[in-house]
């Protein structure tokens, strides 16, 4: 069996990946690029947004699996132990890549989350002018 750390990191990585997954199909069918779903704008970016939350709880979940595993190697080499200190786990890379991907992650959502139209310009008409004042003639 392993150990508890080990299975709650595994657990919020499954959860993290699950997320993501759901958090890519979201944020496609609320790219304006896209012509799945609603054709409103404003529905489309809050899709949008949707999908960058489901980004930045998929970030959160792996940050926080990292993290907890890389507190738990520092426990434990710290520790008083009988194991020789070049026999102890370490950082690996593993972990490195781990945060640079939450780090990432996080930032994809927000770039998504910014993506929400303000309130002022939903109601707003834009008026088109029949032709430039800078073009009229004169007679």
């Amino acid at each position: 069996s392993l150990a508890v750390h080990i299975q709650t990191s595994r657990a919020l990585m499954v959860i993290s990946l699950l997320l993501g997954f759901f958090g890519i199909i979201v944020s496609v069918v609320g790219m304006k690029c896209t012509k799945v779903g609603e054709e409103d704008p404003v529905t489309k970016s809050r899709i949008a947004v949707a999908g960058g939350v489901l980004f930045i709880l998929s970030g959160l979940c792996t940050l926080a699996a990292v993290s907890l595993y890389a507190t738990q190697v520092t426990y434990e080499f710290f520790r008083e132990s009988t194991v020789p200190i070049n026999a102890r786990y370490e950082f690996g890379s593993a972990l490195f890549v781990g945060w640079g991907a939450a780090s990432l992650t996080l930032l994809g959502g927000s770039l998504l989350c910014c993506s929400c139209p303000a309130k002022e310009r939903r109601g707003q008409q834009y008026y088109r002018q029949a032709q430039p004042s800078t073009a009229r003639e004169y007679v």
